[in-house]
């Protein structure tokens, strides 16, 4: 069976469609070559916000890209099919709200942004490496450790929200305690193991013989995995300077 702590890439995401071996059949190459066009369609608009083209419009554009992100993210998880058009649309909306956040960042923190996003890209490309090496294996017990740490992270993450609705703060989610830093190690870790699982599905996929639409898919689901991985990065290294201070 098939899972994955992406929400994006669920149990069942391989068992839409008819099986399409052949010309039409989805494939490793074909996964990655989707994934990086739409990092290179994320870091183009991104680049945008960084350099301040939209001006004073640039808040409105950040609201743009979290609404229209989200928007997109539920379309594409519930209309795979789609994902072929809404895939590139979401990179982009996801790059305004990215390029905003880094510039955010970089004002308060010099030097954290290409910290971040070296450190992400760094373990992207070591977690790939050890998953191809056999160093890393996606079990099943493994699958579904990750798989509750992910939904536990995402819980209280909503309920963090909820009561700062009315007035109450987790102050370890945003300072830079001892605590705080672990909270965010560990969610980084999490995050990073995400990227195992979206490898392996992937894979599995390919060799299930999944419709050639389901590498932009899985491109997207990638993409959901890099950017929260990316933020992620980003709160761990802002603590970290902060308990420096």
């Amino acid at each position: 069976m098939f899972r994955s702590g992406n929400p994006a890439l669920r149990a069942d995401t391989f068992q839409t469609g008819v099986r399409a071996f052949g010309s039409g059949a989805m494939t490793l190459e074909g996964a990655v070559n989707k994934t990086g066009i739409s990092l290179v369609i994320l870091i183009a608009c991104a680049a945008l916000q960084w350099n301040q083209v939209f001006g004073d419009l640039a808040p409105l554009v950040m609201v743009l890209g979290v609404f229209g992100g989200f928007i997109l993210a539920l379309v594409t998880t519930f209309k795979k099919e789609w994902a072929p058009v809404t895939t590139p649309l979401y990179a982009a909306l996801e790059g305004l709200l990215l390029g905003g956040v880094s510039l955010t960042f970089e004002a308060r923190y010099p030097g954290i942004v290409m910290n971040a996003v070296g450190l992400t890209f760094g373990t992207l490309a070591a977690l790939l490496l050890a998953y191809r090496s056999g160093l890393v294996r996606a079990t099943e017990n493994f699958k579904l450790g990750v798989f509750a740490a992910t939904g536990g992270i995402a819980l209280l993450y909503l309920v963090s929200i909820v009561l700062g609705l009315f007035g109450f703060r987790m102050a370890f989610l945003h300072q830079g305690s001892p605590i705080g830093i672990l909270f965010s190690l560990a969610v980084v870790v999490i995050a990073a193991l995400n990227l195992v699982l979206d490898f392996d599905f992937i894979e599995r996929g390919a060799a299930a013989g999944a419709p050639r639409y389901m590498e932009w898919y899985a491109a997207f689901g990638l993409l959901v995995t890099l950017v929260w991985l990316y933020l992620e990065m980003l709160r761990l290294l802002a603590k970290l300077q902060d308990r420096r201070r």
